[in-house]
């Protein structure tokens, strides 16, 4: 088995801990870095695991779902009020299980593995996925 990384650095997005008892549950926002490990048993026909450069789809959807966007739980009602208010054009939201660290490692996990088994099949897979909200704090996803 060989295994080898990608990371995406400096995704500004925010999030809110709905349930939290201090500062997390006021919507603030990080520069997000995302290390995706891909895995495989055969390489490709250039002797890659996955082939960084035909990635793009990866970064389309960094960009398209993550950049200036506000993650939300989907149970968090307060944000449900502010989604449908007439000022709902001042953020991009997107609704996940749970806007955790942990919970938004999971949710990438699931779509970047959606996404790599549309382009790739089955050969390669996403082993982890490490997301750091800072230089200090982070968490990994390893099904």
């Amino acid at each position: 088995m060989l295994s080898c990384s990608k990371t995406y650095k400096d995704i500004p997005f925010s999030h809110r801990q709905p349930f939290h008892s201090g500062n997390c549950s006021k919507i603030h926002g990080h520069n997000w870095s995302i290390t995706i490990e891909f895995t495989a048993q055969k390489l490709d026909k250039n002797g890659f695991v996955v082939d960084f450069g035909k990635l793009k789809y990866l970064k389309q959807f960094i960009n398209e779902k993550l950049d200036h966007s506000c993650l939300f739980s989907k149970d968090d009602n307060k944000v449900k009020s502010l989604s449908e208010s007439i000022h709902k054009d001042l953020f991009k939201i997107i609704w996940v299980e749970n806007s955790s660290c942990e919970g938004i490692a999971k949710y990438l996990y699931t779509n970047f593995s959606n996404l790599l088994r549309e382009h790739e099949g089955d050969r390669v897979s996403i082993r982890s996925i490490c997301l750091h909200e800072d230089e200090k704090n982070a968490v990994c996803y390893c099904p």
